[in-house]
């Protein structure tokens, strides 16, 4: 949990942690009332997410692919931002290019 009042971050430095871990998904910030991190899923990766209990928003920081949550179907790509409200079936899909995603939610993930 993050004790200072403020914190600074690079993309760089934290996709780079991302791929050291080998995992899609590395938080770098943790409070009581959000947490984020970054999601990178591969061309023609899955994504194996489930709904989560907190709100959530995406902001696509590269790459191309289509998105769907409920009934809902987008394509995204950089540049797009996305809400999810709590407990909604949602995923990325037909990932064209590499996807890195900034996610929020809110309050910290359960």
């Amino acid at each position: 949990m993050t004790e200072s009042k403020a914190d600074f971050f690079t993309l760089s430095e934290i996709d780079a942690q991302c791929a050291a871990r080998n995992k899609p998904y590395q938080e770098f910030l943790r409070v009581p009332a959000m947490s984020a991190g970054l999601y990178v899923l591969p061309a023609g990766g899955t994504d194996a997410q489930r709904p989560h209990h907190e709100d959530e928003m995406y902001y696509v920081v590269r790459g191309r692919a289509r998105f769907r949550a409920g009934d809902e179907d987008w394509e995204i790509s950089a540049g797009t931002v996305l809400f999810v409200a709590a407990e909604v079936e949602h995923r990325f899909y037909d990932i064209e290019e590499e996807i890195a995603l900034l996610v929020f939610f809110a309050p910290a993930e359960s």
